[in-house]
């Protein structure tokens, strides 16, 4: 159905809210404080414009909530449904136990079955309703009941006037797991989210955890310490580069071009499943009035801005969770042995209903094993911790963890980043994310306070098995890979301590975490906070993160650009930051790898002889790449470069998984000198030479011209529509990432840049904001915002934001949903 514009044939009822809610007399407050002025409507509205996004306005937080789930329902039920059947331990029942389920940060990564008795284990233990029955901090604040109370509602509602056989997304149309919700399921899908990162790594290894036979246990070879910990740091690092990262860069009055404060927020989520990222305001008048983006079924804003304070999250190098090494009894490996003494594990039956291959249904139980300090796990990522001469147990500091409702709440209603402190302090609810916030009064904020192990170095030492020194230390360092915790579970003072300045037991005293607060910038790119202004690094805890230590790529391009931004130095008019150069910074496109490396990739290709290189057999002929490259100066990977995508490729191969400092570079790392090293590629490598031949050989293989601009190979399908992608992996230091990859098999963008926003604060008037949603708002293909956004996105454009009651009312695309 086509959607309505806003004319007088608009019924009463959303006449009465346009006229409550545009009316603004001109002697009242400045722009900036509009919603307080005014007055709220009698029943929900939902105010679309344009690219469907929705303006949600109520007199409390109950019918803010409702506004939301009617809205959030109505563009993504599907990916919603899908959820909360998974959080619900009942995938296998309706979907079969051997399809895939994505519980964590990346897409498919476990069975259905092994998801469903992951998430019964957490129902059958009651984890989330002892969490609603603890009164605040650890438990929901009224505010966030009465929303989600209003959540549920409104999903209903949605549900309820559409009914399942009519809903236009095919992949849930009809389907019999498309019901009501409840409250604690969307409580449960919170605590999901919360606790994935701990999901993905050891989700397997606890439910296929199982003892061995006592002549296993004495038979059985153990991996040495150092290959276990090699294998353990090396699926890590593909994990973090295969799932979640992005960039925040915060900006203070002594880096604005005609304003006080500015953010950046540029997090690089998931484009498919319950990951994505879905746009909205938020208003109650005098209350709150937050505009930007959360993860789907959250009725609130996780990254965007209200009239004070923009900030945004990115992945942090603090790993949520802590292994224990308990040694067990040869004879009876369920037993195991604290301060000297034998203590028997918990065995707890788990069963799930299945749906069997002739479409009956039965059930599987597994018994699955705990500890004092957990549950048993046996792999990391698929590589084995063997249950042979001792066992694993995971402490995961997220699993106690509904905080990060209130925390979220709190920052959509923050006046500066000093309450963005506070708030980071007396909850410590955020899930292994950094904090970067901007403010009206000209503040620029980094802060690393988040629920963290309370591992101090000292304890670390203390406690560390020769695996756990291995991982936690910096022997074995790869970029973003965060310090895992082995401790020795036979002395139960190795158990983290309490600390009685921390929100619960186990947490870190928010108050040792890493906080930086400055007037020119800060900012992260998922590297730890050591950096996050070059001018004045930080110190913290090993646990979180290590210092003096190679910077990636990407951190050190976000650093260079607004380095060179604020004095002038990066070609473009002018010195600080405007909304325009901000987003032009980003959408260029630039690679870092090519500024190091390009020149002596190029003096390689020139001094190959004959042009010819062996690579495994094959003479390949590179004579035709090296004018490619050398006509490649922008270093770009903006739909029409051409030579970046032969330059990816061999980036890929050179790093072959390896840190950025393990290149051949005749410039080595210096902790005095992080941002300009490594440098100057060693153009006389072997290593060098051998990776252009194979990405030469690779581009042919696949039938790709070597100049093939980068529109020709990034793109996605849309409706049978082909859309260009630009940008590039986080591994060629580019700060608009997009990761290419099969999803269904078929090629389309697996993660990288999803919600992007700009926001430019003044001394007064209402913040000046533009976005895109690179995905656009609805996994719906049948949705007339399924591809709008993305089209934006792939011409590098942008959505000027509607944030007051005026700018929302002037909307051409104006269409008025009234919840009676």
């Amino acid at each position: 159905m086509a959607r309505r514009r806003f004319v007088a044939r608009l019924p009463v009822a959303a006449l009465a809210v346009i006229a409550v809610v545009s009316t603004l007399t001109a002697a009242g407050p400045p722009p900036a404080a509009s919603a307080a002025a005014v007055r709220a409507p009698d029943k929900p509205a939902i105010r679309y414009t344009e690219y469907g996004i929705p303006h949600i306005i109520a007199s409390d937080w109950e019918g803010l909530g409702t506004g939301y789930g009617y809205a959030a329902a109505k563009d993504n039920i599907c990916t919603l449904a899908d959820t909360y059947l998974m959080v619900n331990a009942r995938r296998s029942r309706y979907l079969g136990p051997d399809g895939k389920a994505s519980p964590g940060e990346k897409q498919n990564t476990t069975s259905n079955l092994n998801s469903d008795l992951y998430f019964q284990r957490i129902k059958d233990d009651r984890v989330v309703e002892r969490l609603l029955d603890q009164p605040a901090p650890n438990g929901p604040e009224p505010e966030v009941k009465e929303a989600i109370r209003g959540y549920v509602r409104g999903y209903n509602r949605y549900l309820a006037e559409t009914g399942a056989d009519n809903i236009t997304d095919p992949a849930c149309r009809g389907a019999s797991w498309v019901r009501p919700i409840t409250e604690l399921d969307v409580y449960r899908h919170a605590h999901a989210e919360i606790i994935m990162g701990s999901a993905d790594p050891l989700l397997d290894g606890q439910v296929t955890a199982a003892p061995p036979g006592a002549s296993a246990a004495a038979a059985a070879p153990a991996p040495s310490p150092e290959e276990t910990a090699e294998k353990i740091r090396d699926a890590m690092a593909v994990s973090r580069q295969q799932s979640m990262g992005s960039n925040a860069l915060a900006v203070g009055s002594r880096g604005v071009s005609g304003g006080t404060g500015m953010l950046l927020a540029n997090p690089h989520f998931p484009w498919q499943g319950k990951n994505r990222m879905w746009q909205s305001q938020l208003t109650i008048p005098g209350k709150i009035n937050v505009s930007g983006a959360s993860l789907l079924g959250f009725p609130a804003v996780n990254i965007g801005h209200n009239d004070d304070v923009a900030w945004s999250h990115t992945i942090a190098t603090v790993a949520p969770f802590g292994l224990f090494d308990v040694q067990v009894d040869p004879l009876n490996p369920t037993n195991y042995l604290v301060d000297g003494v034998w203590q028997p594990m918990t065995s707890q039956q788990v069963a799930v209903d299945v749906r069997n291959a002739d479409g009956t249904l039965g059930k599987v139980t597994r018994t699955l094993w705990s500890t004092r300090y957990g549950p048993i796990v046996t792999s990391v990522l698929g590589n084995p911790l063997p249950w042979v001469v001792s066992a694993h147990a995971v402490r995961d500091v997220n699993m106690g963890n509904l905080r990060a409702l209130n925390t979220w709440f709190h920052l959509d209603q923050a006046k500066d980043v000093h309450a963005v402190v506070d708030t980071l302090e007396t909850t410590e609810g955020v899930p292994f994310f950094n904090t970067v916030a901007s403010d009206r009064k000209g503040n620029a904020l980094y802060a690393d306070i988040q629920a963290t192990p309370n591992i101090s170095d000292e304890h670390a030492q203390s406690c560390l098995t020769l695996t756990g020194r291995l991982l936690f230390n910096q022997e074995l360092r790869l970029p973003n890979v965060p310090p895992v915790s082995i401790f020795d579970g036979k002395r139960s003072a190795c158990d983290w301590p309490t600390d009685p300045n921390a929100v619960a037991p186990g947490l870190m005293d928010p108050r040792k975490q890493p906080r930086l607060i400055r007037s020119d910038f800060v900012g992260n790119a998922n590297d730890s906070a050591w950096l996050a202004n070059p001018e004045q690094p930080l110190s913290f805890p090993r646990v979180m993160g290590d210092t003096a230590a190679p910077r990636s790529l990407r951190t050190q391009e976000l650093i260079l650009t607004a380095q060179n931004r604020i004095n002038g130095t990066d070609g473009l008019p002018g010195r600080g930051f405007t909304p325009e150069n901000m987003r032009q910074l980003l959408f260029a496109d630039n690679s870092r790898a090519a500024d190091l490396a390009l020149d002596a990739t190029v003096a390689m290709c020139r001094s190959v002889p004959f042009g010819l290189i062996l690579v495994d057999g094959n003479l390949v002929n590179v004579s035709e790449a090296c004018p490619v490259l050398a006509a490649w100066r922008s270093h770009d990977f903006t739909a029409d470069s051409r030579g970046s995508w032969l330059f990816e490729n061999y980036w890929a191969f050179l790093l072959g998984g390896q840190a950025i400092e393990k290149l051949p570079w005749r410039v080595p790392f210096d902790p005095k000198d992080p941002v300009h090293t490594p440098n100057s590629l060693d153009s006389g490598s072997s290593a060098v030479r051998d990776a252009f031949g194979r990405a030469v050989l690779a581009l042919r293989r696949a039938g790709v011209a070597l100049n093939a601009p980068l529109s020709d190979v990034q793109k996605i399908t849309r409706n049978g529509e082909q859309i260009p992608i630009h940008g590039s992996i986080s591994e060629l230091g580019v700060l608009n990432v997009v990761t290419p990859g099969l999803v269904d098999g078929k090629l389309d963008i697996t993660f990288g840049s999803s919600f992007v926003q700009q926001v430019k604060f003044t001394a007064d008037g209402p913040p000046q904001t533009s976005s895109v949603l690179a995905y656009s708002q609805s996994a719906d293909p049948n949705s007339p915002h399924h591809v709008d956004q993305t089209r934006l996105f792939s011409s590098g454009q942008w959505v000027t934001e509607r944030f007051t009651e005026e700018q929302i009312a002037a909307s051409p695309a104006l269409d008025i949903k009234v919840l009676s």
